[in-house]
């Protein structure tokens, strides 16, 4: 057997119905779309998704999920247990030396002192925030708390 003897098999195939070619081929005249009306004529009908004039779904339902808050602010999380490994007794802490120390990478962003970890050494806080177990610690330590940067 060669590829020019494939043939494919009997009655799977049939040839497309051709519209609109005279009364004898029984699709004649109004090829198979009735009579008259927006469905009968070129480019007529409503096209996917029309909900009869009502909004379609598509339109109601909401385009990303959730919430988006305009207002919401990021803060850049720093721990006191690394506050205690990069800075010196009595030094004070605030963006512009936390920068300089490598621990956040710019001013720009707000700066939240977390209580993870312990301090041993005094230091003088001055960023936009801290929690409050991060502030009993530093104040445990003789340290001073101090907002904003």
């Amino acid at each position: 057997m060669e590829i020019k003897d494939l043939r494919p098999a009997p009655n799977s195939t049939k040839d497309r119905k051709r519209l609109g070619r005279g009364p004898a081929s029984g699709t004649g005249k109004t090829a198979g779309r009735g009579l008259n009306g927006q469905k009968s004529r070129p480019g007529g009908g409503k096209g996917p998704g029309f909900e009869g004039g009502q909004t379609p779904l598509a339109r109601r339902l909401p385009k990303l999920p959730g919430f988006r808050n305009p207002n919401r602010v990021e803060y850049q999380a720093v721990n006191v247990e690394r506050l205690d490994a990069l800075f010196d007794a009595n030094d004070v802490v605030d963006c512009d030396s936390l920068v300089a120390k490598g621990v956040i990478k710019s001013t720009d962003v707000a700066v939240k002192v977390l209580g993870n970890g312990d301090i041993t050494k005094p230091l003088t806080i001055r960023t936009d925030k801290i929690s409050a177990s991060a502030k009993s610690k530093i104040e445990a330590a003789g340290g001073k708390v101090e907002e904003p940067c």
